[in-house]
């Protein structure tokens, strides 16, 4: 059976008016949708739960917004409800009652969202991107630093990125003689050489 928190009875009363009617008809299409829902504050704003979380909504000063925490499983819940689907309870940003969409499409997502949830189907997995391959200090530039201990700290200091910056300047070189006046600078690192953001300033 349905419960209605009193917590978010409180909240939709504390709500600004024009808010007030927007809150009350979308917790009323969730409780059509899952009429064994559980809804509670989360995160400070009301949510609804049926094994899982189902979606929730949040009152500001000048709109009301909603959305299903499996939105990106959802189809054509762009065109519904505006935005890029994510598991979020600020999926659609609306001004007044009259920009909800239509009940029984509210309700649809919810048996959608319910569905999702009892089946146990889960949003796959965002794929890292892959983290370029790490480059090894050069014997030449190691036996520079091992000569100017400040040097040394100093390179060590850098940030990953500024390192890998350093060192893919240092093996880029084309000609010997190039590089051999890259790591001769290696050697001579001193506090003062400056980062910017992940790049080294070589200058």
């Amino acid at each position: 059976m349905a419960t209605h928190s009193p917590d978010v009875d409180a909240y939709i009363a504390r709500s600004a008016p024009f808010a007030q009617p927007m809150l009350t008809t979308i917790r009323e299409a969730f409780h059509a949708g899952c009429p064994g829902l559980e809804e509670r504050l989360k995160w400070g704003v009301p949510s609804f739960e049926y094994k899982g979380l189902l979606g929730g909504m949040a009152a500001f000063k000048k709109h009301v917004a909603f959305g299903f925490w499996q939105s990106r499983l959802m189809k054509g819940h762009s065109e519904r409800f505006g935005g890029a689907p994510r598991a979020s309870f600020m999926g659609a940003r609306l001004a007044s009652l009259a920009d909800l969409p239509p009940k029984r499409v509210m309700v649809a997502y919810v048996r959608e969202a319910v569905r999702l949830n009892e089946e146990g189907v889960k949003e796959p997995r965002l794929s890292r991107p892959e983290r370029p391959a790490r480059i090894a200090v050069p014997r030449d530039l190691r036996a520079a630093l091992a000569a100017n201990p400040s040097a040394k700290v100093s390179f060590d200091a850098f940030p990953p990125s500024a390192k890998r910056d350093y060192l893919e300047w240092i093996t880029a070189a084309k000609t010997d003689t190039t590089r051999s006046r890259r790591v001769e600078h290696g050697g001579r690192l001193t506090a003062g050489l400056r980062t910017r953001g992940a790049s080294v300033d070589l200058r």
